[in-house]
């Protein structure tokens, strides 16, 4: 049931200590505003909007942005962007696979964002169906340890449908099946443990693992994709080992 996730670990550390806080906030509150597009404006009955809301509070982001992106979505004020959801797949340095999920209203801006940070980084395109097939689509919950061992977290989700929970170090990660989401963090919530996270992802099936420089090339690749405004999330199949991230820290 458990795994260790050495990359989620990079990945959470990595986004702890991101001083990109602008480029963060505008990314939350487009999932927010799309969130209120596609499924309603009342979190109540729209689960996607209420975890985009509370993803987005957890990080600080201010509950006016919060409620005037809800509104734009949801119809109630004018000036929401026409926001299209696109996949791009390619490989990174040492052969590592990655998928890049954009939401923007310029799809030639987008492409060719994508293709530069690719192309400067180590990384070529792929044709849709290269990469893609190496990763499932799957719901993803974080939450920080708080005291909590990892049969207190199983046995509150269990039931709910989690498949595996992985040990980030300083937090765990609950994964399911997306459709069972809502109700992993419900049951988190009924047991009285909080979460900061809960939105579906893509986990890879096969992962590679690279030594200490070829993380840095891949966490390059990464860093130089996220600089796009477009550019929402960036996945990868790259394994790094204990010894490799604890240098990784040291940087």
């Amino acid at each position: 049931m458990s795994g260790h996730s050495k990359w989620a670990t990079t990945k959470h550390k990595k986004a702890v200590v991101d001083a990109k806080r602008g480029k963060m906030f505008a990314k939350l509150i487009k999932n927010i505003e799309v969130a209120a597009r596609t499924g309603g404006g009342d979190p109540a009955g729209n689960p996607t909007l209420y975890d985009a809301i509370q993803k987005a509070k957890k990080s600080s982001v201010p509950n006016d942005n919060i409620e005037r992106a809800r509104k734009r979505g949801g119809g109630e004020e004018a000036g929401g962007a026409d926001w299209q959801n696109i996949t791009y797949e390619g490989y990174g340095p040492n052969g590592v696979a990655v998928l890049i999920e954009c939401l923007t209203d310029n799809r030639n801006r987008a492409a060719g964002e994508v293709r530069v940070a690719m192309t400067r980084n180590g990384g070529n395109m792929a044709d849709p169906g290269s990469v893609s097939y190496l990763f499932s689509r799957k719901g993803v919950v974080t939450l920080d340890k708080n005291g909590l061992t990892e049969d207190d977290v199983l046995g509150a989700v269990l039931e709910a449908g989690a498949e595996e929970i992985n040990d980030l170090g300083e937090g765990f990660e609950i994964i399911c099946e997306p459709t069972d989401l809502v109700a992993v963090r419900t049951a988190l919530q009924d047991a009285g443990i909080d979460y900061d996270s809960a939105e579906s992802g893509f986990q890879p099936s096969v992962s590679v693992q690279v030594d200490l420089d070829g993380a840095r090339k891949v966490l390059k690749l990464i860093d130089a994709l996220e600089d796009s405004d477009d550019v929402q999330d960036v996945y990868t199949n790259i394994d790094i080992p204990d010894d490799v991230a604890a240098q990784l820290d040291e940087d």
